[in-house]
C-alpha cells in the first residue's frame, strides 16, 4: 500500500463537511454531507461510458461547494483488491494501484478512477478518500474467501473471494443493529447489481459475490453465479470468445437475459400472469435468492434478521414478500400491509411474533463514506 501523509492538511478536519463521489457506469451522484451526516446539497449526473460530462460536473461541483466548504472529498471504489482494506488517502501511488483492478470490476472501477480526476480537478488540494466496496468483506475468515483451485493460482494471482457492495453491506447492520440489536443478520443489497452478506457482531463472515461482482445472485444484467463448466463448453464447442462471454455474462444476463428488460417493475406486473417469461423470470429470482439467504444463515448458525436494501430492497414488495414466503422454516414472516404500504426510511417489517426481525432500511452509502473520511483524517491529524 502507497505511503500516506502522517498528517491532514492544518483545519482539516475542525468542520468536516464530506462531499460524497459516487460514480456508476451510467451516473455520478454527488452528495456534500456536513458534520452531523445531514445532506447540505446534493446533484446528480448522466454519465456517458462512466464519465459526465466535465463542464457539467465542474459546475455541479461549485454549487454544492456554495452550500458548504468542502474539506475532503469520499469516493466510493468498487475494488480494493487485497492492497486495500480500509479507506485510504489517495495519492498517485494509490492511483495506479486502483488502475490495475481495473479488470475485475470492468463496469465499475474505470466509473470511479475518472470521477476522482475530475473532482480533484474542480477542488485542487482537497484531500481525497478512496472507500472500498470489497473492505467491509476483507476479513472473513479463510473458509469463505478461498476457492478450491490450485495454491499456484491463489498465490501467483491473486485468486480469491473478495466480496462487493460493502458499503451498503456496512451501513445497513450497522443501522438496522441500532434499532434491534440483531447480532446475526443476513443483509440483502438488492438493486442493478445484488449480493448478500453475512454479518455477525457488525462483521462480514460470507457473502455472494466473490473474486468479481458477477458472482451470486441473480442481477439485472448480470447472470449470477453458472457452471464454470458451461462457460467453457460455449468457448471450446461454439467458438465464443472470452470478450463475448464477458460482453454477455455482464450485460445480457440476469433478469435481461431471462425476460428482455431489467425494469423490475414492469417484471413484476408481468409475473401475475403464470406462464410468460416475466413469471419465469421472477420464479429464477427469488429461487436464487431465497437459497443464498438460507446458505448465508448457515455461515451464522441463525439468523436474528433480515435486512433488504438498495433500489429492489426498498421498492418492490412482492420481492421481500416471496422471499420471506420461502424462508418461513427460518422463522421469516413479514406483515403483509407495512411491507407494501412502504413509502421510505426505515421500517421494521416483521409479522407480529415472527422470530426473525424483517427490516428495510434506506441505503446510505454516503453516510458510511462520509465517516469512514472523517475518521481517515481524524487520525491522521
Amino acid at each position: 500500500m502507497a505511503d500516506v501523509p502522517t498528517r491532514a492538511p492544518a483545519g482539516a478536519v475542525a468542520a468536516v463537511n464530506v462531499l460524497v463521489v459516487n460514480a456508476g457506469s451510467s451516473s455520478v451522484k454527488l452528495r456534500l454531507l456536513g458534520s452531523d451526516d445531514r445532506v447540505l446539497a446534493a446533484h446528480d449526473l448522466r454519465a456517458v461510458a462512466g464519465r459526465p460530462d466535465p463542464a457539467e460536473l465542474e459546475q455541479a461541483v461549485d454549487a454544492l461547494a456554495h452550500a458548504g466548504e468542502v474539506t475532503v472529498t469520499g469516493h466510493r471504489v468498487v475494488h480494493g483488491g487485497s492492497t486495500f482494506t480500509d479507506p485510504v488517502l489517495v495519492d498517485e501511488q494509490v492511483e495506479r494501484r486502483l488502475r490495475e483492478l481495473v479488470s475485475l470490476a470492468p463496469l465499475h472501477q474505470p466509473a470511479a478512477l475518472a470521477a476522482l480526476a475530475d473532482v480533484s480537478e474542480a477542488l485542487p488540494g482537497v484531500p481525497r478518500v478512496a472507500c472500498f466496496d470489497t473492505a467491509f468483506h476483507s476479513r472473513m475468515p479463510l473458509e469463505a474467501i478461498t476457492y478450491p483451485v490450485p495454491a499456484r493460482w491463489r498465490e501467483q494471482y491473486g485468486v480469491r473471494r473478495y466480496g462487493f457492495h460493502g458499503l451498503s453491506h456496512a451501513y445497513a447492520a450497522r443501522r438496522a443493529a441500532e434499532l434491534t440489536g440483531a447480532r446475526r443478520m443476513v443483509t440483502a443489497h438488492l438493486g442493478s447489481g445484488a449480493s448478500l452478506a453475512a454479518v455477525r457482531d457488525g462483521v462480514s463472515i460470507d457473502t455472494t459475490m466473490g473474486f468479481t461482482p458477477l458472482e451470486g445472485l441473480v442481477m439485472a444484467t448480470r447472470s449470477g453465479t453458472v457452471d464454470p463448466g458451461l462457460l467453457l463448453w460455449l468457448q471450446t464447442e461454439q467458438g465464443m470468445t472470452a470478450q463475448e462471454l464477458t460482453d454477455v455474462l455482464f450485460h445480457e444476463s440476469g433478469m435481461t437475459g431471462l425476460v428482455g428488460s431489467a425494469d423490475m417493475r414492469a417484471i413484476l406486473t408481468g409475473a401475475r400472469r403464470a406462464g410468460t417469461p416475466e413469471a419465469l423470470g421472477m420464479a429464477v429470482y427469488l429461487h436464487r435468492l431465497r437459497a443464498e439467504t438460507a446458505a448465508m444463515t448457515a455461515s451464522l448458525g441463525g439468523l436474528d434478521a433480515l435486512v433488504f436494501t438498495g433500489g429492489v430492497g426498498e421498492h418492490a414488495g412482492p420481492v421481500r414478500s416471496g422471499a420471506a414466503t420461502g424462508l418461513a422454516f427460518l422463522g421469516v414472516a413479514v406483515d403483509e400491509e407495512r411491507n407494501l404500504s412502504y413509502t421510505g426510511g426505515d421500517l421494521d417489517i416483521s409479522a407480529p411474533d415472527a422470530p426473525v426481525r424483517t427490516l428495510i432500511i434506506e441505503a446510505r452509502e454516503d453516510i458510511e463514506i462520509a465517516r469512514a473520511a472523517r475518521e481517515l483524517l481524524a487520525s491522521l491529524t
